[in-house]
């Protein structure tokens, strides 16, 4: 996927104020902490810009600096970086790339702990500049509200179908000792954490049965292949990948060799609505495609610490249906990828 290189810092600077001063709510005295590679070394700088305006210090990296990619451990030095610098709050920019997954996994724990009182981290993978005039020039309060009504259903749900004109016609249950994660875009308190832009609310599911006909992959598949030229589908059948079927055959074995290619990766681990009412269709990256109001799903680790899930993957795939229609406990909330009223006020 192509982006642009017309972009410049100017174009970058409202996004970048917004994910620091209202996302972060960087304060004065702070250290702010930018990792990134080198093919997002202007939006990088952006941030880094805005955070100099207000906190004590920032510091900016590449990856490629620590070692050579794929970067799939935890660096030693980069970890001396983390204990040395202690930031109160973190960006991570770099683009994804096969075989990363387990460290980023690493990263965001080890970066939230690297300051006593623990940091704020914002998680922006695969972070685009169009993502930085769309999904990042948003109003976070409102988006707020729309996430935390969502939440405020979900949370207590015991089954949720979601359909679609594709062919989509899946059922997820759920655990009511699983938590329910709301993704509001504020990240105010230390030990927060958000992949930016935001807006959803997501678990992992007891169980899940059914057909997802998605438009759109996560992880290394969404810079790869963007907005799917052919529509990839999964059956799942008591919470595991049965089958992966699609019309293009090179897209469907890479996408059989990831789900089925690591121990859990075929699990059903995530479920979500996307709560961001501000985004107008998807753009073909993730990062901001996943918030785009709708449903999707994850195969592979279920986020653990934060849903309570007790199993894990090196492997996480997000999976995107979209026109969807969702009916929690039989209360339908949005119709053809549209909230109803009460959730969003028109």
């Amino acid at each position: 996927m192509t982006v642009s290189t017309a972009y410049t810092l100017d174009d970058m600077k409202a996004g970048a104020e917004i994910a620091v001063n209202i996302c972060m709510a960087v304060q004065p005295g702070e250290r702010v902490l930018i990792l990134g590679d080198e093919a997002s070394t202007l939006i990088s700088q952006a941030l880094a810009n805005a955070a100099s305006a207000i906190a004590a210090q920032v510091e900016t990296f590449t990856l490629e600096s620590f070692g050579q990619r794929p970067i799939t451990t935890m660096p030693d030095n980069l970890q001396a970086v983390l204990e040395r610098f202690q930031p109160h709050v973190s960006f991570y920019t770099a683009s994804s790339r096969p075989g990363e997954l387990k460290f980023r996994l690493d990263y965001r724990p080890a970066v939230m702990r690297a300051n006593p009182d623990g940091a704020r981290h914002g998680h922006m993978i695969n972070i685009t500049p169009p993502l930085m005039t769309q999904g990042m020039r948003v109003d976070y309060q409102r988006i707020f509200d729309v996430t935390m009504r969502v939440h405020k259903i979900v949370r207590r749900a015991a089954e949720i179908r979601v359909t679609n004109p594709k062919g989509t016609d899946f059922t997820a249950t759920f655990n009511p000792h699983r938590k329910w994660i709301p993704c509001h875009g504020l990240y105010h308190e230390p030990g927060t954490w958000g992949n930016l832009p935001e807006g959803e609310t997501f678990t992992s599911p007891e169980n899940a049965n059914g057909v997802l006909v998605v438009d759109e992959l996560g992880d290394y598949f969404s810079e790869r292949y963007g907005i799917l030229n052919t529509p990839v589908t999964f059956v799942v059948e008591d919470g595991w990948v049965r089958a992966v079927r699609c019309q293009d055959t090179a897209l469907e074995k890479d996408v059989q060799s990831y789900i089925f290619g690591a121990e859990n990766a075929d699990r059903v681990g995530e479920f979500a609505i996307g709560t961001n009412i501000a985004l107008t269709g998807l753009v073909g990256n993730l990062l901001q495609d996943e918030k785009f109001p709708g449903v999707h799903v994850a195969f592979g680790d279920p986020y653990g610490k934060q849903t309570g899930a007790d199993w894990k993957s090196d492997h996480h795939i997000d999976v995107i249906p979209t026109q969807c229609t969702i009916d929690v406990d039989a209360r339908r909330i949005m119709v053809d990828g549209k909230f109803v009223v009460g959730i969003v006020d028109l």
